[in-house]
């Protein structure tokens, strides 16, 4: 990747913006909010696909006409500039930045209908900018339209070269190698150029320079432009997968996929992980798998609210789930977790037209979406699903979380234990097996914490008793919820891979 960086290669932005110059469309909608990225990108397309032949105008609605070669501007309104396009003899870009606006005027709409015939094949090209997909459906076959998503790496790339020098003038240290500049690249993907230069000065607030060092504070900075949309949320937990008591199986099924995941982008795409689906009984570990699985891939994790999408605060609930996963995908690589996705698929009337189309776009999406996303669904009750969502190719396996074994609750209060400074040697956790027979890792976390809040207001260590206490308090799902977790864990019996080893059950 990074020789190819350095041999030019071109960004994803350049490539659609080029294919669409290449084919002669003569009035090009560029749907993006940044002003300035479409404008060097443009002047790219003047400089290298037109050998600089073709220079770059700009139009607003408060400046007027700029002369791409001078600090001149003609104050002409948007019927005005069209006449200018019209007569203007040579070949030219010209960048109309507030024209949407005026595309509602039926004259304006006219204008541009005329021009379409009369730029053809000139070597003239109007670009519109706008935030907004405003294009009037009269004028849907003559305008080419390009959404301008986030920059890619190698986008990324070009911009930290160039602010790295104007950094570096400015009396900074910067790391300008190339595997630094890379690893910085990845984690402003998801950022707009005008973000990643915020989280450009806020790495250099914050160090003093520019470095590897500088990689959290970019992080921190796209956590807060990812979470403010409030469909998406960045998981800071670092929890590793040695804190994930028992789940053998799939522990292992994710060791041995992160190599493949790695190196991905030297492999075919049919063979890249792409996501798993774990269900289980409430309360069993599957939201701390997932937050494992990010650590063990050291990857972000970001969380898709299925409940913000229906809930109507951002509008159309499709729109809103469509949005969500681009946002994602803009971040990659990543690990992106669908919480309670049951609760998001099947939670709505069945002849909800929206759930129709967001269960349609899921499917697809899953398909065709980024090689650098890693797609961990959890599920409580997965036979609520349509076969259609967990059947192979959508995600790589289905794994089953039961309630843990003997071993297994061991394990996972040793582990709590340990995480709040006691020692569990002495306290002879063997003794718990029987009376926390059908537990869940969620309840012993609890009788944990309930022991330890009695002795600290006690003032004294933590016994074997103070555990056996507590535990008598305990009165677990599987016996308040007994039919609804036998039904659940009958259903995944032969219909889903186990992550742990099997154990005789009463």
């Amino acid at each position: 990747m990074t020789n190819q960086s350095k041999a030019g290669a071109e960004s994803r932005a350049y490539t659609a913006l080029k294919e669409v110059f290449q084919a002669g469309r003569p009035i090009i909608f560029i749907r993006t909010a940044e002003e300035a990225r479409a404008h060097t990108l443009l002047q790219e397309i003047g400089r290298k696909l037109f050998a600089g032949s073709t220079t770059v105008w700009s139009w607003s609605l408060t400046t007027g006409l700029s002369h791409p070669e001078s600090t001149n501007r003609e104050k002409l309104g948007p019927d005005a500039v069209l006449d200018f396009i019209a007569s203007h003899r040579q070949k030219g870009i010209f960048q109309l930045k507030d024209f949407h606006h005026f595309m509602d005027d039926p004259l304006i709409r006219r204008r541009l209908r005329d021009l379409y015939g009369l730029c053809l094949d000139s070597g003239k090209f109007i670009v519109i900018t706008s935030p907004g997909r405003t294009i009037p459906e009269e004028l849907g076959r003559q305008i080419a339209l390009v959404e301008l998503h986030t920059p890619d790496a190698e986008e990324l790339l070009h911009f930290l070269r160039s602010e790295a020098e104007t950094i570096a003038r400015q009396g900074f240290r910067v790391d300008t190698s190339e595997p630094v500049l890379f690893a910085l690249s990845r984690a402003l993907q998801g950022l707009t150029i005008d973000e990643s230069r915020h989280a450009l000065r806020r790495a250099l607030s914050v160090a003093g320079a520019l470095d590897i060092n500088s990689l959290q504070s970019l992080v921190d900075e796209k956590k807060l432009v990812v979470n403010r949309t409030g469909l998406v949320q960045y998981v800071s937990d670092s929890t590793r997968i040695e804190d994930v008591g028992g789940l053998e199986y799939l522990k292992a099924w994710l060791t041995e996929r992160r190599k493949l995941f790695i190196e991905r982008d030297s492999m075919s795409a049919e063979i890249v992980p792409k996501g798993l689906l774990v269900m289980g009984v409430s309360g069993c570990g599957k939201s701390l798998s997932v937050k494992a699985i990010a650590s063990c891939f050291g990857l972000p994790l970001y969380r898709i609210e299925m409940s913000e999408v229906f809930s109507g605060r951002h509008g159309n609930p499709d729109a809103a789930f469509v949005e969500a996963c681009r946002t994602v995908e803009a971040v990659a690589p990543a690990v992106v977790w669908f919480d309670e996705i049951e609760m998001g698929i099947t939670g709505r009337a069945t002849d909800d037209a929206s759930l129709s189309r967001i269960f349609a776009f899921f499917l697809t999406w899953m398909q065709e979406k980024a090689r650098g996303l890693f797609v961990a669904a959890t599920a409580n009750r997965i036979d609520l699903l349509p076969a259609e969502m967990i059947r192979k190719g959508r995600f790589d396996e289905v794994f089953f979380i039961d309630l843990p074994t003997e071993e297994e609750r061991s394990e996972v209060f040793r582990i709590h234990l340990e995480k709040r400074g006691i020692d569990p040697v002495p306290l002879q956790l063997h003794r718990l097996k029987i009376i926390t027979q059908g537990w869940t890792g969620a309840e012993i976390e609890q009788c944990v914490v309930s022991a330890l809040t009695q002795v600290r207001l006690q003032n004294r260590e933590l016994t074997f008793d103070d555990l056996h206490e507590a535990a008598q308090n305990v009165i677990p799902l599987s016996k308040t919820m007994r039919e609804q977790v036998d039904h659940i864990r009958s259903w995944a019996y032969d219909r889903a891979l186990r992550a742990s080893p099997k154990e005789s059950r009463k």
